[in-house]
C-alpha cells in the first residue's frame, strides 16, 4: 500500500490499489480514486507448461537487425520419431517451401556464439563478429573459402575492435579446426575487403601487453602480489624500445616475475598458458634482463634479490 489524497477525507490516505480491475481505492472511505489504470511494470507470472517450472517468460527473443525477418520467423518443428513422414506431409513441404533466406546467416551466428561461449567473451563482442560477419557476406566475396577460418576471423577482429584483444591460438583453440595460417589469411583478406568497401582504414585498435597479461597469470595460478608485479613491470616496459610483439613480452614478463617469486613456474608451462614457444619467452627474456632493475618493483624484489634472476 501506499499514500494518496482522497478528495472526501480531505487528507492523504493509504490507498490499495486492485490488480483485477485497475482501480486505486481509498483504504479508509472506499473511494476509487483511480480506476482501470494501467500496471506498466513487468509481468513475471508463470506460463510454463509444467506446474513445477518457474518460467516468467512469455515473449519471444529480441530482433535481429542483421537478419530480414528480424529473427522472428517461424519453422515447423518435426514430431519426434517422425522424420520421414514430416518430410512427406504437408506440414513438412510447407516448411520446405518456406525455407528461411537468412539460414546460412543464422548457422554462421550461431558458431560465432559458440566460439564466443567458449572463450568467455561478452555478447558485445558476439553483436560486433555478427557485424562484420554480414557485412562481409553481403559483398558475396567469401564463396569457396574456408568457413571455420572466416567466422574465427570475424570474431578475432571484433575482439581487437572491442579492446578485449585475445590471441589467434585461442582463436584457434575454438575454431573448428582452422588453422592459425588459415585464420590470419582469413583476417587479412576480410580487412583487405572491407577497407575497399569502407575507402577507408578499418581500425582494428591497439594491442598492449598488458591486455593478455592478467589471463595469462590466471592460466598459471600466480598469487595477487605476483600478477600486480607482472602489471607494473608490463606498464614500464612500454616506456622502453623493445621490439617484440606484445604477447612475447607478456610472457617474458611473467617468466622474469616467476624466477623472483616462491613459486617458480618451468619454462614449458608459462609457453603453454601463453601460447609462445619457448624460444621466444627466451629471445624476449634476454632483451628485457639489461632493464630488470627498473621493471621489478622494488615492493616486489629488492635490488639484492635481482641477482637470482636467471642470465638469459
Amino acid at each position: 500500500m501506499s499514500d494518496a489524497y482522497c478528495p472526501d477525507c480531505k487528507r492523504s490516505t493509504e490507498v490499495v490499489f486492485d490488480h483485477s480491475a485497475g482501480d486505486t481505492v481509498c483504504s479508509e472511505c472506499g473511494l476509487v480514486l483511480e480506476a482501470h489504470s494501467i500496471d506498466e511494470t513487468s509481468e513475471w507470472r508463470t506460463f510454463a507448461n509444467e506446474s513445477n517450472e518457474n518460467d516468467p517468460v512469455r515473449v519471444g527473443g529480441p530482433t535481429n537487425p542483421l537478419l530480414t525477418d528480424g529473427g522472428l520467423s517461424t519453422v515447423i518443428a518435426k514430431p519426434n520419431g517422425a522424420q520421414g513422414e514430416f518430410l512427406s506431409s504437408s506440414l513438412g513441404r510447407w516448411q520446405n517451401r518456406g525455407s528461411n533466406p537468412d539460414r546460412s546467416l543464422i548457422l554462421a551466428f550461431r558458431t560465432i556464439a559458440t566460439m564466443a561461449d567458449r572463450l568467455g567473451l561478452v555478447a558485445t563482442i558476439k553483436d560486433r563478429a555478427n557485424e562484420i560477419y554480414k557485412k562481409v557476406e553481403d559483398l558475396k566475396s567469401i564463396r569457396g573459402r574456408n568457413q571455420d577460418a572466416i567466422l574465427a576471423a570475424c570474431l578475432y577482429i571484433a575482439c581487437r575492435q572491442e579492446d578485449r584483444p585475445r590471441t589467434v591460438k585461442e582463436i584457434c583453440s575454438v575454431a573448428n579446426g582452422a588453422t592459425k595460417k588459415e585464420i590470419g589469411r582469413a583476417k587479412e583478406f576480410i580487412v583487405k575487403q572491407l577497407e575497399v568497401e569502407m575507402g577507408q582504414s578499418m581500425e582494428m585498435g591497439t594491442i598492449h601487453a598488458g591486455d593478455f597479461l592478467r589471463r595469462f597469470c590466471s592460466h598459471l595460478g600466480m598469487t595477487n602480489q605476483a600478477v600486480k608485479a607482472a602489471q607494473e613491470a608490463v606498464q614500464k616496459s612500454e616506456e622502453l624500445d623493445i621490439r617484440r610483439s606484445p604477447i612475447s613480452i607478456a610472457a617474458a614478463v611473467i617468466y622474469m616475475i616467476t624466477q623472483l617469486s616462491d613459486e617458480k613456474k618451468p619454462l614449458k608451462d608459462i609457453s603453454l598458458a601463453t601460447g609462445v614457444a619457448e624460444g621466444t619467452i627466451r629471445n624476449s627474456y634476454k632483451d628485457l634482463y639489461p632493464y630488470a632493475s627498473r621493471l621489478i618493483p622494488t615492493s616486489f624484489a629488492k635490488e639484492e634479490d635481482l641477482k637470482n634472476l636467471c642470465s638469459p
